[in-house]
């Protein structure tokens, strides 16, 4: 077994760019390789295209020590990490089309005796069809090639990715006791926290538990907030109060659920196990219908306006990304609950509000009545203000929507 020099990750997004750096950070030559060449360019003059705190200064630092390169090429490496979006088809079963794309990419370049890694959110057996498709490119390779695969799923939280990349404990499924062990001293070059070995079935399966444990808890919440609409009960106020109980732990609700793990993984977990996966399914419908949930909360308000006023409304939408103070818009049910109310209010003018993003994503930008507005012009201009994503800075113009109708889904107001 030879040792790890060099390392290729495979997808310089939102988790290959942070592991990529942290590795080059810690004397690893890594490249880095993406299909998109204006992150190439970007990465190979020390610059990040996305926001995540601290990552520019890794991603400076080690291109001009020479120990971080992009392109589009996958070149040959000791190892490879594969950190490519896994998103889900129509049927709600994983797409892997981006994983075996990777897989055919890698197997050219192997002599034998590598170690590949899948760290892209994946389906129980994910792995092994990674494996397939790379010894289907390469049968030399099946008998006896030396070649490991493993699983190590990433646990990070956008915003505090450089920090728990370093911090958070790591499961690490390998296709052999000893991929495990191998894939564990790759990682412990960077990770000071517990490293945990199992196979790669168990090591997938443990990314989408845990998000499926969210978001069903989510759902609790989001459906409790739809229950005390009914009945005229402030569900923060209930909320507040039952969590005073010392073994009780109720999370926040609010529009829905979004980002590229939680709303995305169970559907995984439900596509492998349909009959028995009820509580998840539930779960995962209750928080998918939670926009529409919203959208009929700023109808009934609507409905108030063109009483009073005989006008349709303005509308300010409130944030745009999947959670709070980052510039993430991925399967976010901010940004869908905007385009729905494009739709649903088609003579109304919509001013969406994204103060971590620079202009108006391209989803939005072909709704002819969608305008990209600074937050206290706003609020200044409409007649419905809808929070959708409670950031930071929204926290102090709660003064400035006095007076205006408010539809409030994170509470931030209150």
């Amino acid at each position: 077994m030879s040792n790890i020099d060099s390392v290729a990750v495979i997808g310089l997004g939102y988790i290959g760019l942070p592991t990529a750096a942290i590795l080059a950070e810690h004397g690893t030559r890594v490249h880095g390789v993406d299909v998109n060449q204006k992150t190439v360019d970007a990465i190979n003059a020390g610059t990040v295209p996305f926001v995540e705190p601290d990552l520019g200064e890794y991603v400076e630092r080690n291109v001009k020590a020479g120990n971080l390169t992009a392109s589009t090429d996958t070149p040959a490496a000791d190892a490879y990490i594969v950190a490519v979006p896994t998103p889900f088809r129509e049927d709600k079963s994983a797409d892997l089309s981006y994983i075996e794309a990777a897989g055919r990419a890698i197997a050219p370049q192997l002599t034998g005796d590598e170690l590949v890694i899948l760290e892209s959110t994946s389906p129980p057996g994910a792995t092994e069809r990674l494996a397939e498709v790379i010894f289907e490119a390469r049968p030399d390779l099946r008998e006896g090639g030396g070649l490991m695969f493993a699983h190590c799923p990433e646990r990070v939280l956008p915003g505090k990715v450089m920090t728990e990349l370093v911090t958070n404990d790591r499961i690490i499924g390998g296709s052999s006791p000893a991929a495990a062990e191998r894939a564990k001293a790759l990682y412990e070059r960077f990770c000071k926290a517990e490293l945990l070995l199992t196979d790669t079935r168990t090591a997938e399966m443990s990314k989408l538990v845990e998000n499926s444990f969210r978001d069903v808890n989510i759902a609790f919440a989001n459906e409790l907030s739809m229950i005390c609409q009914e009945l005229d009960i402030d569900v923060w106020e209930l909320i507040e109060l039952a969590n005073h109980h010392p073994r009780v732990n109720i999370l926040q609700p609010g529009p829905g659920v979004g980002g590229h793990c939680i709303a995305v993984d169970p559907w995984f977990i439900v596509a492998a196990a349909p009959e028995t996966s009820k509580i998840i399914r539930n779960a995962r419908e209750i928080n998918d219908s939670k926009p529409e949930w919203v959208i009929r909360q700023v109808k009934a308000e609507a409905y108030d306006v063109a009483k009073d006023s005989g006008r349709t409304p303005v509308i300010a939408a409130m944030g745009l990304a999947f959670k709070p103070n980052i510039d993430d818009l991925r399967e976010s049910p901010a940004l869908n609950i905007a385009l729905r109310l494009s739709d649903e209010f088609a003579d109304s003018r919509i001013l969406a509000v994204e103060p971590h993003v620079n202009e108006l994503p391209a989803r939005l930008s072909q709704a002819n009545n969608i305008e990209f507005s600074e937050a206290s012009a706003a609020i200044e201009q409409a007649d419905i203000i809808v929070l959708l994503v409670d950031h930071d800075v929204f926290a102090g113009l709660k003064p400035q929507v006095q007076g205006k109708k408010v539809v409030d889904t994170r509470g931030q107001w209150r």
